[in-house]
């Protein structure tokens, strides 16, 4: 194994920073790529350099021998790279967002070069998004699902109502007059003999609407399986065929006669969308103009 120096740079941000996430936010890596580092110096050395309590890293007798012996050329080393590193343009910080895809589409993407600084997107379900969060991965998530971690905070902006649509094409006279009377169980068996568009990842929303509206889970497979829900909307436009989907993501579509909203359900089913940020981030003023950019859109 080969001493790595960006070990040594890591190490000796650690110490003096004394939290993971201070020496990640200190050289521009991850969380999880600074314990890396360290795990990796700890290997190579043999010795365990910090203990790790609840608030902070606190350097062993060997890790303060290793600072020692490691401040001077660090530093030196770190000097040079300020005094012969060339640049041509001002450095631009990079944030990393999470969402679901359709969320980017609809909101984020048309603004994404308009944006002074670098952005990278990653797409996933919310729970990886949270975690991704908590670890310093990503910088700013958009989701409708909460976890109560100590270092994460998150902002009410907006509201998405689920809803069944479906195609312009799609006769829906007698599903209309079954809900106006009540009849719940005689729509829900007329509907389960119609063509159904969901994701292959997500489910989610159809389950969810099947459960709250006729009390029982989804015990049926949509016919057409497709990558995300703005395939959904574009299949169904102008077409037959139903979906349960975000309003948000298809009022366009409604609006334009290409889509039908069927039904809000009873009880409406409503998600509230947050922002989720760390609670100690360096990216404040970026963080702050991708969420005006959010609260501007119509969601």
């Amino acid at each position: 194994m080969i001493l790595n120096l960006e070990w040594l740079r890591t190490f000796k941000a650690i110490y003096e920073h004394e939290t993971l996430t201070g020496a990640a936010q200190a050289l521009y890596i991850s969380q999880p790529g600074v314990s890396l580092h360290l795990n990796s110096l700890e290997a190579y050395t043999g010795y365990k350099l910090f203990d790790r309590s609840a608030k902070k890293m606190v350097p062993t007798e060997r890790g303060k021998v290793l600072y020692n012996f490691v401040l001077e050329p660090i530093s030196k080393l770190e000097t040079a790279e300020q005094l012969f590193y060339r640049s041509t343009k001002a450095d631009r910080p990079t944030i990393s967002i999470g969402m679901c895809f359709e969320t980017f589409q609809f909101t984020l993407e048309k603004h994404i070069s308009s944006l002074p600084f670098n952005v990278i997107i990653k797409f996933g379900q919310y729970p990886q998004t949270l975690h991704d969060l908590d670890k310093g991965v990503l910088d700013l998530i958009i989701t409708p699902h909460k976890e109560e971690l100590k270092s994460l905070e998150y902002k009410p902006f907006s509201k998405e109502r689920i809803v069944l649509v479906c195609g312009s094409k799609t006769n829906t006279k007698e599903l209309n007059v079954l809900l106006d009377k009540g009849h719940v169980k005689e729509a829900e068996a007329w509907l389960k003999q119609q063509l159904w568009y969901s994701t292959a990842a997500d489910m989610d929303h159809l389950k969810r609407f099947w459960q709250v509206n006729f009390k029982h889970n989804l015990d049926f497979k949509p016919n057409y399986i497709v990558p995300n829900i703005s395939s959904i909307v574009r299949c169904l436009s102008g077409n037959q065929g139903f979906s349960v989907i975000p309003d948000f993501l298809c009022r366009e579509e409604i609006a334009s006669g290409k889509l039908k909203l069927v039904w809000e359900g009873n009880p409406v089913i409503e998600n509230t969308l947050y922002f989720g940020t760390r609670k100690k981030t360096m990216y404040e003023k970026e963080i702050n103009m991708v969420k005006a950019i959010f609260e501007q859109e119509e969601l």
